[in-house]
């Protein structure tokens, strides 16, 4: 008796061993972001999830999307933690305990939606456990960089695989130019693939007949993982032209108002000071332009004439790009404004992008009643139209305001219809430190794949300047009120990613129908 009940506990831990090996590849994925940065981990991160999948298709047994699963909420997990900054969100009135329930809502929703994605990728991977290796490995590539468009097309995306080699490894970000930031993610799986498929051959039980397999495929992984990181760095040293009649001097402010005082009186009186003397400081330092985070200035368009910093635009009649509310209808829109020396406005953007659950509750039919709004205004906020346009004084510009940045496409067309540099603005003071970080990060990327300048404005941090090359010029410090300018240059070039969009993943979808179609046929003919 006892010897059963001495086995039942080693049984579970051989059973577990499989989820803690998937969650621990998983955790280590998500360790390649701000704030630990260990961006070279996610080069061999998949690596193990995909050889628990594939093993457990071959032997059938039918764990592998829970083991992917398992995976994904390792990842997106530990990436997106900075979400419990959140809480305590008593500047909204919220009591303690329901801020922590919403926030630990918020963190396991968001868990298992990126795990939806992992999930969706081990069942297809599953379907094709008898494939030669690089069918494998093609068929994979192809699924998790189509899963990844699919996901970067919905209200909620933030992880892309891409991002975790952003800010440090510039190099192999500029393969961004070539296709967007699937380039970046096709190249991680299918290098973690050929290691993950040189593991399963090497624990083949005819080991000697597939060594020389194993051999060639780390050959391959290395020499693929090499050529890439070649070609990245032949973008990332072409020279920059810098004419000067394309250059423009911008200035930005960051407020630094929290939260808490944001939308009272002292944070309203706050605000209007901070940003009406930065912009005469930076006015003074001669620039041609200056830039204002999102919702700097927490009034509705029609009020803005009235503030202290628009009476300081048309006194020196240096141009202002405003953080405010736009009206439509009965609803506003989160947006930001071109002021010019008359204090009149001449282009505005609004947000496309709005945060579920921060800006706008997704089913708030079903889930609003239970969350209730998080947005401390009472009007309906709603989103921009996908294909605003930015007109300023000097040419035109590519907007992205706050959770816009993790949508590549919105950069992508602006850049294709004429823009010339970006203005990114943006508020991350709800959260923890890492997560401004990480939005400098996607802005890094954004400035790479359209081979743009990029300006940055935020609230508490981290407003920086970026040139095309990826390189920060200027960061600020977190939770500090600071201007600073830079000469930035306006650029007309146009990447392969900007003409065509993401091309490769449709490439990668039908060499994976091809083969799969080849292989089908030759079944049939066998049989």
């Amino acid at each position: 008796m006892s010897k059963k009940l001495s086995k039942k506990p080693r049984e579970m831990l051989i059973a577990l061993l499989p989820y803690s090996i998937s969650l621990t590849s998983g955790v280590f994925m998500g360790l390649t972001v701000a704030p630990v940065n260990a961006w070279f981990l996610a080069w061999i991160a998949i690596a193990p999830v995909w050889v628990l999948i594939v093993t457990n298709a071959q032997s059938k047994k039918s764990k592998s999307p829970l083991l992917a699963l398992t995976w994904g909420i390792g990842y997106h997990g530990v990436a997106l933690s900075w979400i419990t900054g959140i809480h305590p969100m008593d500047w909204l009135g919220v009591p303690w305990l329901p801020s922590l329930i919403i926030t630990l809502f918020c963190w396991l929703f968001i868990s298992l939606y990126g795990g939806l994605l992992v999930t969706l990728w081990g069942a297809a991977m599953a379907r094709f456990p008898g494939q030669r290796s690089w069918k494998r490995v093609l068929f994979a590539t192809a699924i998790w960089c189509g899963l990844e468009s699919l996901w970067s097309a919905s209200p909620l995306w933030w992880s892309s695989l891409a991002y975790t080699q952003s800010p440090h490894n510039l190099v192999i970000l500029h393969l961004g130019q070539i296709s967007g930031a699937n380039t970046v993610t096709a190249a991680i799986v299918a290098v973690n693939g050929l290691i993950a498929e040189a593991w399963i051959n090497h624990q083949s039980r005819n080991f000697s007949t597939h060594s020389q397999v194993v051999k060639q495929h780390l050959a391959i992984a290395t020499s693929l993982f090499i050529t890439l990181h070649i070609l990245g760095f032949y973008l990332y040293t072409r020279p920059l032209a810098q004419p000067p009649a394309a250059a423009l001097k911008v200035g930005i402010i960051q407020g630094n108002i929290p939260n808490e005082i944001k939308l009272i009186p002292q944070g309203l009186r706050r605000a209007l000071a901070g940003y009406t003397s930065g912009y005469y400081t930076l006015v003074d330092q001669g620039v041609d332009a200056v830039l204002t985070p999102e919702a700097a200035l927490p009034y509705f368009q029609r009020d803005l004439p009235n503030t202290s910093l628009i009476q300081a635009v048309r006194e020196k009649a240096v141009i202002a790009w405003v953080g405010a509310f736009g009206e439509q209808g009965r609803s506003y829109t989160n947006s930001l404004f071109t002021f010019i020396g008359n204090g009149e406005v001449v282009s505005r953007y609004d947000k496309t992008k709005l945060v579920p659950l921060g800006e706008y509750i997704p089913f708030e039919g079903i889930l609003g009643s239970i969350i209730q709004r998080l947005s401390p205004l009472d009007a309906h906020q709603v989103p921009g139209k996908t294909n605003q346009i930015f007109d300023t004084p000097f040419g035109r510009a590519i907007v992205g305001i706050c959770y816009d940045s993790a949508f590549p496409e919105i950069f992508r067309r602006q850049a294709a219809a004429g823009g010339q540099f970006i203005l990114s603005s943006s508020n991350d003071a709800h959260y923890s430190p890492s997560m401004p970080f990480q939005h400098h990060a996607l802005d890094m990327m954004r400035a790479i794949e359209t081979d743009r300048w990029s300006v940055r404005a935020t609230n508490t941090g981290y407003s920086a300047f970026v040139d095309p090359h990826g390189h920060t010029l200027w960061i600020s410090g977190y939770n500090t009120y600071e201007t600073h300018t830079e000469i930035i240059y306006r650029r007309l070039t146009q990447t392969l990613y900007v003409r065509w969009g993401d091309w490769l993943t449709v490439v990668l979808l039908a060499l994976s129908v091809l083969a799969y179609m080849k292989n089908h046929v030759l079944v049939e003919a066998v049989d």
